[in-house]
């Protein structure tokens, strides 16, 4: 006992040797132990004492009935802390029967230090403008602000930064964190050859220019929104939203600012005069899951349909918990259930099919409910003179190609391709070369229906000396139907890219169609998006959250203790709240930076990216947060230019190795004093492989895609009625698309996906979990379509004659980690390849098994073996992780 007397008042001796900060380390404590009872919600407030505010009736400092609170500077008369530290089983907080943890020696004493010191309060540090506070002192190690905040944490600690990575590291760490993608062997030599000072901010700007950069950004939006290709509940019908997808994609590769983003998503529709950009991303308010007709009443559907797009605003936009202030008045925010259905109000005049309780104008095979649009009537509608209109670009380059692949459901009788192109270029349609053209003047004409094939087709274009006037066009006629082509080159030199526009010329009477993939107008793609009712729907208080049980009407408003809305006309709109995420929300632009902080780091700022409320965590860093909030919001929301900032910092840059007290002392690297290494997400996983294979399609936008999976997955998920009901696995290039592209079924996600921690998007996810198991390890293994792709990369090494097996050893280990290979390696690695020789020369069974999965035929045992050393390599550590 007197051990224990004297270890609790070591900790209290230490403690009071830092200075207490409200935020950071009184009121996580009291948010965890206290807010449930004595917190916002003023509907079950213990004893009319709240603990989040300081001053009125109720807060902490009152006086009741000659009993105080807490007194500043007075531990004897605090009845809150008289009651902390009771030996009393009745009076002791929190209360025993609370399922409360009681508080630690080291957690009294930050509250004992806390009071003699004054109790003061501070506003809570998430709902305060976001200031740039000033920089610590410049030191020798970096003038970066990043680097300035996270070294100024650092020495708080005692601890120092680590030296920067290698090169070979940094390609592998910012490839994977700005494309999802391995760098290939050129590109590492290249850049381990340039010795310029730019060298690595060059390499960064070619990522950020790369198409798969919007992909890679997509994939933690789509979490963030739940997007999936199914309803989700009961049936899980099919519901094509992949023009939303799609929207997303290009919005970060055009570097769309943050700030229109959030606006067309919110509010899209209610632009004057909307682009079809604009409804598509209004699409954002019909993720949600759709519980289908005859298993709930309409209005319970669409009550839930509201709920469930006000939590979506909350957790996206808002970073904070809105959906606890459904039943009641939120236990640890400030958000009353007044505050929510207050912005219910905003998102319950829609103006829909299904979802108000009829099917009428549902399509369930091209998985559109009402309202939709059809795709490409705003380009149809133009009346334009028969010209090309480009986009001109600064841009000169040697070679560039230009892909575009359409689908024929009939092959034509009749087919021709005219093409046109500044200065001169070859023409290819399925790998038959067509011809060439030298002078814009004098078009390319060929007759190319016998070139044609059903299923996948491919325009390719080689082209030299494009100047800045240069562009390529193209339109192909199949029979009575104008196929038209997007025009953009893509160079073959990383970083320079040429864009151009095509706009429709008349043809006859009518437009022409646009029709890649479709047939007829009434088939063109579709997306579904968002709409208003004419007449305004009245909103209520839902009492204790159920549909039926109406209580006061709400008008449109934001919570009270954020700052007011800003209405343009006397009913405030979706426009206003977009607005006002964008001016005058304290938590838009933080929830922002740290997402894209934990993007490239592994953890947020604030590690609960979920949740910036009182119990979500503190940030690890406030003024860098604070600093990073402002810099995006001055830079006019600048993704691109947010993320090359941080990924410019010495603090992205350091190695991760470090001894081994670093990693048990702050396993999650909260203090930055090393380069953050953590296993990958499982679309990266997917998608390395399938680079490392060549088989990685670039083919960019439109439907979904199912790659092969095991049969029957579906059946324990899917009802009678579903549709669709039966998982029927493409072929061909789409099998090899990127993962963002997969059909994802709510009720049942890719598994090869969801094994490795990808969520059912049934739910908004602003943070993934990662987990390390034995079923993990079981699929790097043994899936099959992993198998056919490594034994893809088998075929490149043993085609490589020249070299002997050290050297093709050299050749795939670089390949597929980007690293060196050692002595030691190369020799452990030998041995395994001699033994998975003997094997599969010993036994043929093994071989045919594994050369009719590879679909071998010629080499079949040496190709085995080299199969399954590659597939060793993809099960190291390092092939797991982003380093």
């Amino acid at each position: 006992m007197k051990r224990l007397i004297l270890s609790s008042l070591f900790i209290f001796t230490s403690i009071q040797a830092k200075e207490i900060n409200f935020n950071q380390d009184i009121r996580p404590i009291l948010s965890d132990r206290c807010f449930h009872c004595h917190g916002p919600d003023k509907h079950d407030r213990k004893k009319k004492l709240r603990l989040d505010i300081a001053e009125g009736d109720d807060g902490a400092y009152r006086v009741r009935r000659g009993r105080f609170g807490i007194v500043p500077g007075d531990l004897e008369k605090s009845t809150v802390w008289q009651r902390i530290i009771t030996d009393d089983e009745d009076d002791i907080m929190p209360p025993l029967d609370s399922h409360k943890k009681q508080l630690t020696v080291k957690e009294k004493a930050l509250i004992k230090q806390w009071i003699e010191e004054g109790a003061k309060y501070e506003g809570f540090w998430a709902f305060e403008e976001p200031k740039k506070s000033s920089l610590p002192k410049e030191t020798p190690w970096s003038n970066h602000p990043v680097d300035l905040y996270a070294l100024d944490k650092m020495k708080q600690e005692q601890l120092q930064p680590n030296q920067e990575a290698d090169k070979r590291t940094l390609i592998r760490r910012v490839s994977f964190d700005l494309t999802g993608l391995p760098p290939t062997n050129e590109e590492i030599h290249t850049f381990i050859n340039d010795k310029s000072p730019k060298a690595y901010e060059n390499l960064v700007d070619r990522l950020l220019r790369k198409p798969q950069y919007g992909e890679h950004m997509s994939k933690y939006w789509l979490d963030l929104v739940r997007f999936a290709d199914t309803n989700g509940r009961h049936h899980d019908h099919y519901r094509d939203m992949t023009p939303y997808r799609d929207w997303v994609i290009k919005s970060f590769n055009k570097n769309l600012n943050y700030a229109d983003f959030m606006r067309y998503q919110v509010a899209g529709d209610l632009y004057e005069n909307p682009t079809e950009d604009q409804l598509v991303a209004s699409g954002f308010n019909r993720l949600h899951l759709i519980i289908d007709q005859g298993t709930a009443p309409p209005e319970e559907s669409y009550t839930r349909n509201v709920i469930d797009r006000v939590t979506a605003v909350g957790t996206a936009f808002m970073g904070l918990t809105v959906q606890c202030a459904l039943c009641h008045d939120h236990k640890y925010d400030p958000i009353s259930q007044k505050d929510f259905f207050a912005l219910f109000a905003f998102f319950n005049n829609f103006d829909g099919g299904p979802e108000t309780g009829g099917r009428k104008g549902t399509d369930f095979k091209q998985g559109l409910q009402k309202p939709y649009i059809r795709l490409g009537e705003e380009l149809a509608r133009k009346e334009v003179n028969p010209t090309w209109i480009w986009k001109k670009g600064k841009v000169t380059t040697e070679k560039a190609n230009f892909k575009k692949s359409f689908t024929l459901e009939k092959k034509p009788s009749q087919a021709f391709l005219q093409a046109t192109c500044d200065n001169s270029f070859t023409i290819k349609i399925n790998g038959k070369h067509l011809g060439q053209s030298k002078e814009w003047h004098k078009p390319l004409k060929k007759d190319v229906a016998k070139f044609l094939k059903l299923g996948e087709n491919l325009i390719e274009v080689e082209a030299s000396n494009i100047g800045n006037a240069g562009g390529f066009v193209a339109y192909l006629k199949a029979g009575d139907v104008d196929i038209l082509s997007d025009a953009s080159w893509q160079a073959q030199v990383p970083g320079q890219e040429w864009h151009a526009a095509v706009e429709l010329k008349k043809h006859g009477s009518e437009p022409w169609k646009q029709v890649l993939d479709i047939k007829g107008e009434d088939n063109r793609r579709g997306a579904m998006v968002m709409k208003e009712r004419k007449d305004i729907k009245p909103a209520h208080i839902l009492i204790r959250g159920e549909y039926d049980n109406l209580g006061e009407v709400v008008e449109r408003n934001t919570p009270e203790f954020l700052p007011p809305l800003k209405k343009e006309g006397e009913v405030a709109s979706r426009m206003d709240l977009a607005n006002w995420l964008v001016n005058d929300h304290p938590l838009t632009g933080r929830i922002a930076v740290n997402r894209f902080w934990q993007q490239l780091f592994g953890v947020g700022l604030v590690k609960t990216s979920e949740d910036f409320g009182a119990q979500g965590e503190v940030p690890s860093h406030p003024e860098l947060l604070d600093y990073l909030t402002v810099y995006f919001q001055e830079s006019n929301w600048d993704v691109k230019k947010i993320m090359k900032f941080m990924v410019m910092s010495k603090t992205y840059r350091q190695s991760s190795k470090a001894k081994e007290k670093s990693y048990t002392e702050d396993p999650e690297n909260r203090l930055l004093a090393r380069g953050s290494r953590y296993r990958m997400d499982s679309e990266m996983i997917r998608d390395q492989i399938l680079a490392h294979s060549g088989l990685l399609s670039d083919k960019m936008y439109g439907k979904s895609v199912k790659p092969p999976q095991p049969d029957g997955m579906w059946k324990a998920v899917t009802m009678p009625y579903s549709y669709p009901k039966i998982y029927e696995a493409d072929s061909g290039e789409a099998i090899y698309r990127r993962s963002v592209y997969t059909f994802w079924k709510r009720g049942m996600p890719p598994p090869q996906m969801s094994i490795l921690n990808a969520p059912e998007r049934e739910a908004c996810i602003a943070r993934r979990e990662r987990t390390n198991t034995p079923l993990q390890a079981l699929l790097l293994m043994n899936e099959p379509e992993f198998l056919k792709a490594q034994g893809h990369v088998a075929r490149q090494v043993v085609a490589k004659k020249s070299l002997n097996d050290a050297q093709k050893l050299s050749y795939v280990y670089e390949k597929l980690t980007s690293r060196d290979i050692n002595k030691k390696q190369v020799g452990q690695l030998k041995t395994l390849l001699e033994q998975l020789r003997d094997h599969y020369a010993k036994n043929p069974s093994d071989t045919k098994e594994l050369a009719n999965l590879l679909e071998l035929k010629n080499n079949q045992a040496e190709l085995a073996a080299w199969t399954l050393l590659v597939n060793s390599i993809y099960n190291l550590d390092i092939m797991k992780t982003r380093e």
